[in-house]
C-alpha cells in the first residue's frame, strides 16, 4: 500500500501538517501542548490509514474478484446491503457479472444450436448426395439401357432441385434469424395472397385429385410484406397437399375482425400425433406421420415470416381426421 503514490503524498503531506503545527504551537503557547496536539494528529494519521487499508483490501478482493470472472467463473456473490461507495461498487460488479453469465449461457447454447444445425444440414444433404453418386455410377455403364437411363437422370434432377430448396429455405432462415430481412408494410388483400399462394399446388393436387375451396370476403385485408407471406402459405399448403391422400380436401377460410385477419387452412389428410404437435414448427423436426421426402424446414420457415409479421400460427390436428393452420395477423393499435 505504501508504494502506492497517492499513499505516499498523502502520508508527506499529514507529516508536513503535523510538523508545522506542532512547531507553531511550541512556539506560541507551550511544549506540553505542542506535543499533545502532535499524539492527536499522529493517532489522526493512523486511523486514516487504517481504514485506508481496510479499503485496499476490499479492492483487492474486488480485483481477485473480476480475475475470476475473466476466466469464466460466474458462480461467486459479492453482493453488499450496507451503505457506502464499495457496497454500491460491489453491487453494480454482481449485476454485470449476472449479464455476463447469461450472455455465456446463451451464446452455449447457441453453439450447441449451430453444430445441431449443420448435423441436420449434413444428414438432409448426405442422402441425395449418395443417391446421385449411385445413379451417377449406373449412368456411366455403356451397356445401360435407355429408359433406365432417363430414369436415373429424372432421378437426379429430383434430387437437385430437392437440394437447391433445402439450400434456399436455409438461407431465408438464416436471414430471418439475424434479422437482415426488412419486411415490407404494404396492404395486402388475403383473397389474392391466397390465390397467388395456391398457384403452386394446383399441380399435384391435380394429379393427386384432391380439391380447393377459397372462402372469405375479397375485402378482408392485413399489413405485411405479399411475397414472403405468400412463401409462408406456399410451405404450409405443400404441406397439406403431401398428407392428404387422394381425393382430400384442402379448404381456406379469410375472416376479419377489430382485432386480426385470419386464415385457416385445413384439410381432411393423415392428421398429426398428438406428441408431434409441441414441434411441428421446429427445423428438421419429422414428425411419426412424415413422408420419406420430408425434410423439415418448410414449417419452420412459415413459422419465422409469420411471427416476425407481428403474427401467430396455431395448429390442430386429429389422427385420421387432418389438420387445421389458424393464421392471425394481428391490426396495429393505435
Amino acid at each position: 500500500m505504501l508504494r502506492n503514490r497517492e499513499i505516499q503524498q498523502f502520508v508527506l503531506t499529514q507529516t508536513i501538517i503535523c510538523f508545522s503545527a506542532t512547531v507553531l504551537m511550541a512556539i506560541f503557547v507551550s511544549l506540553q501542548a505542542a506535543i499533545f496536539l502532535l499524539i492527536v494528529m499522529a493517532l489522526v494519521v493512523i486511523v486514516a490509514m487504517y481504514f485506508t487499508k481496510e479499503r485496499y483490501r476490499e479492492i483487492e478482493k474486488l480485483s481477485g474478484y473480476l480475475r475470476k470472472i475473466s476466466s469464466g467463473d460466474y458462480t461467486l456473490d459479492i453482493r453488499d446491503n450496507h451503505e457506502g461507495e464499495l457496497s454500491i461498487l460491489k453491487n453494480d460488479i454482481y449485476k454485470v457479472t449476472l449479464m455476463l453469465s447469461e450472455h455465456s449461457t446463451y451464446l452455449q447454447q447457441e453453439k450447441i444450436r449451430l453444430t445441431d444445425a449443420i448435423s441436420d444440414i449434413s444428414h438432409q444433404l448426405k442422402t441425395p448426395l449418395t443417391s446421385m453418386m449411385v445413379m451417377a455410377d449406373l449412368l456411366s455403364d455403356p451397356n445401360l439401357n435407355e429408359a433406365k437411363r432417363e430414369e436415373f437422370t429424372r432421378n437426379i434432377r429430383v434430387q437437385l432441385e430437392r437440394i437447391e430448396w433445402l439450400v434456399s429455405s436455409l438461407l431465408k432462415l438464416s436471414k430471418i434469424d439475424a434479422g437482415t430481412v426488412l419486411f415490407k408494410n404494404d396492404k395486402i388483400y388475403a383473397q389474392e395472397l391466397v390465390q397467388k399462394a395456391s398457384e403452386s399446388v394446383l399441380i399435384p393436387m391435380d394429379i393427386k385429385q384432391q380439391t380447393l375451396k377459397i372462402s372469405g370476403d375479397e375485402a378482408v385485408k392485413f399489413d405485411g410484406d405479399f411475397n414472403w407471406t405468400a412463401e409462408a402459405l406456399i410451405n404450409i399448403l405443400k404441406n397439406c397437399v403431401e398428407n392428404t391422400g387422394e381425393g382430400g380436401n384442402i379448404s381456406i377460410s379469410i375472416s376479419e375482425n377489430a382485432l386480426f385477419t385470419e386464415i385457416i387452412i385445413n384439410d381432411t389428410g393423415k392428421g398429426i400425433p398428438k406428441a408431434d404437435l409441441p414441434y411441428i414448427f421446429k427445423r428438421f423436426y419429422k414428425g411419426e406421420n412424415a413422408g420419406e421426402d420430408s425434410i423439415g424446414i418448410g414449417l419452420a420457415l412459415s413459422y419465422s415470416i409469420i411471427t416476425n409479421q407481428q403474427g401467430d400460427i396455431e395448429v390442430k390436428s386429429e389422427v385420421g381426421k387432418g389438420t387445421t393452420f389458424q393464421i392471425k395477423f394481428y391490426k396495429q393499435v393505435i
